[in-house]
């Protein structure tokens, strides 16, 4: 018995664990998620990080009231829902629970594609086929109707067909109508309805070449050009601080605006929605924007993309995917609910401890409270230590503390340049304060010393004698070498000493040719954090000399290969010898940009900018010269063979790149083929 008694307790043990495990197995794979969810990194590239919020649950009707093809949706602070039902004539209130708790314009409205409501609990629907915005009580009774404003100012020709409102504290609506490019429609509830203007226009764009052909067409062929006027506004909302923000489809950077009482946008930038579809104002300061696709999009008060996560559902009916999202909210404890107007469904998103965390960190840091919002950060980089917008926030924070070191390294870990470049003027700054007076006496040593130096000079001539000691052999590799800064000084007659001087050298040439490649290195991978435009961590040191090495000698071969055909009379040796010779301007003044682009800030690049634009421009100079005298041709016949050599050596690398697909193709089946002749024999 009692041996029976301890087996018993063995299998009940057993049978606990294994339960156990299941329930552990079965909560995790609930908590699993049907999508991804992203961030953008400080390069700008889209990364996968934790998940930001898990959808709970789904809604397709109140009580017994099923939604038809709805539009809209609206949250109140109380956790109300309200929902324009638009194919069944209405709106319908309710709760996350699925409890009905009202029926409003039944029998009044006709196609509501938009519902706000107030904070004394008037609702407000957008009426497109009605052309109207109907106001009603909590209890569901007319109020009033507001339709087309009768105001000249509003444009007669124009039709009045609500399909998006708010209402801010005064009462004043803003209603986004169908096709009306003018903007939102601003109406004062005064008398019934008065037109105030329009508010928030979006502003046209044009390329440079519709410029151009405006300028120069008859009015007539003007006429015959599409149009170009601005988008209209797809959605808006509007925040506890009375700011409107809307969104735009096919406005670039300028997709996500936040307006103040002027219309004048408050966000420089924010990452391009291909598809908005709703947007909602969060409660710390941040930003939701639904795609119609099916992603949801939150960005912080000044527009940086913090998550995108959600996605398209590809009809297995899975939560947290849908098929077309018409509109989005978040109630007062940061749930999110979006509207899939195809599906009929709400669903309802929970933030997790990561994201509430952001959520802590980012308001403190909004309203000026940088040192608080520290240690939420600091929670998030525990988690994460490559989520670089809480990097550079506190990179910002640091800043706002006059910590400026610390600030420069986060803001060198987010790859914040603006952070980066303040942070660094900063200490730059104190680190002149400091040795100004050093630095000054230096100077004035320095002066006083080279004075001397010249006085012993004109006495001893040792400055004479020692050019003398370092004569060099005419037409060795340093005499040639020394050419080399002739020709970038007199082009003309360098050219001709290559020509007809015997200034040619295999051996100069490929030497400053390796001191370019290693400069070029050195710029590339070591120059300033500001002036990088690699990702860290990411060298292709091989691939670089290889593309110089064949871009020299394509370049050489192609210019030979010209030039022989249009009677030129420069030979390889020559023309390898004006191409290198060509980069001395490369070698002499990119060590000065190398040298400012660790001590200059980002409003002080443009002098590096304006130097390499030296560069350029003065190597391409050598080079056209090259071609001309040392093959002696005229104007006419340079440039004709400088754009023949342009033409062949990009039939060059078309056939470089042919043969490069061919060859991966043939490696590709050759590697197959023996991996299934190693599987077969094994």
């Amino acid at each position: 018995m009692k041996r029976n008694a301890e087996t018993g307790k063995r299998l009940a043990a057993v049978l606990l664990a294994a339960l156990a495990l299941f329930l552990l197995l079965f909560s995790a794979a609930g908590a699993d998620t049907p999508y991804v969810t992203y961030t953008v990194n400080g390069y700008g590239d889209i990364q996968e990080t934790q998940t930001a919020y898990l959808a709970k649950q789904a809604i397709v009707k109140f009580g017994d009231q099923s939604f038809s093809n709805p539009d809209d949706l609206f949250v109140t602070d109380d956790g109300t829902i309200y929902v324009a039902d638009t194919k069944n004539h209405r709106i319908l209130a309710g709760t996350a629970d699925g409890t009905l708790k009202a029926e409003i314009g039944k029998g009044t409205l006709q196609t509501p594609k938009g519902v706000f409501v107030t904070k004394d609990g008037h609702v407000y629907a957008a009426d497109r086929d009605a052309e109207a915005v109907f106001e009603f009580s909590p209890d569901g009774t007319l109020l009033n109707t507001y339709g087309k404003p009768d105001n000249p100012l509003y444009g007669e020709g124009l039709s009045f067909m609500p399909i998006k409102v708010v209402v801010n504290d005064a009462g004043i609506l803003f209603v986004i109508c169908e096709s009306n490019t003018n903007g939102i429609v601003e109406i004062s509830p005064i008398d019934g309805g008065t037109f105030l203007g329009y508010f928030g226009t979006n502003y046209a764009s044009a390329d440079f070449r519709t410029i151009i052909y405006r300028a120069i067409l008859t009015e007539a062929q003007r006429a015959k050009m599409v149009s170009n006027i601005p988008a209209t506004p797809d959605n808006l909302a509007i925040d506890a601080r009375g700011l409107i923000y809307t969104v735009t489809r096919g406005d670039g950077l300028k997709t996500v605006k936040r307006l103040n009482i002027a219309g004048i946008n408050l966000i420089d930038s924010a990452e391009s929605v291909d598809i908005p579809a709703s947007i909602a104002a969060g409660n710390h300061n941040n930003i939701y924007v639904a795609d119609q696709k099916g992603f949801v999009y939150e960005y912080n008060n000044d527009g940086e993309l913090i998550f995108v996560y959600g996605g398209k559902d590809d009809g297995n009916n899975r939560i947290g995917l849908f098929t077309t999202v018409s509109a989005i909210d978040v109630d007062a404890q940061d749930r999110l609910y979006v509207l899939d107007s195809a599906s009929g469904m709400i669903q309802v998103f929970e933030p997790t401890e990561f994201t509430d965390l952001i959520h802590e960190a980012l308001y403190l840091y909004s309203i000026g409270r940088y040192t608080e919002s520290k240690e939420p950060l600091q929670q998030v980089l525990d988690m994460n230590s490559l989520f670089d917008v809480a990097n550079r926030a506190m990179g910002r924070a640091y800043f706002q503390e006059e910590n400026y070191e610390t600030a420069l390294k986060y803001a060198r870990l987010a790859k914040d340049r603006t952070g980066y470049s303040d942070a660094f003027w900063e200490i730059r700054n104190i680190w002149l304060k400091k040795y100004v007076t050093w630095i000054f006496v230096a100077a004035i040593a320095a002066f006083i010393l080279w004075k001397v130096w010249k006085a012993v000079d004109r006495k001893t001539r040792l400055s004479e004698k020692f050019r003398k000691g370092l004569k060099r052999k005419e037409g060795g590799l340093r005499d040639n070498m020394a050419y080399s800064f002739f020709y970038m000084r007199h082009p003309i007659d360098g050219s001709y000493g290559i020509a007809r001087e015997g200034r040619a050298s295999w051996g100069a040439s490929a030497v400053l040719l390796v001191i370019f490649i290693l400069e070029f290195l050195a710029d590339k991978y070591l120059c300033g954090f500001l002036q990088k435009t690699i990702q860290d961590g990411r060298y292709e040191i091989f691939s670089d000399i290889g593309m110089i090495l064949v871009a020299v000698a394509g370049l050489t071969l192609c210019n030979y290969l010209v030039c022989t055909i249009n009677d030129g009379e420069g030979r390889v040796k020559q023309i390898f010898t004006y191409f290198c010779y060509s980069l001395t301007p490369y070698i002499l003044l990119t060590p000065v940009c190398f040298l400012l682009s660790h001590v200059l800030t980002t409003n002080e690049q443009f002098l590096i900018t304006l130097i390499r634009l030296l560069i350029y421009g003065w190597s391409a100079v050598l080079i056209v010269l090259g071609i001309k005298e040392v093959n002696n041709y005229t104007a006419k016949e340079t440039a004709k063979v400088i754009f023949l050599t342009i033409f062949t050596v990009l039939i060059l690398a078309l056939i470089i790149f042919i043969i490069y697909v061919l060859w991966a193709q043939v490696f590709e089946f050759v590697s197959a083929l023996f991996g299934e002749a190693v599987y077969r024999v094994g």
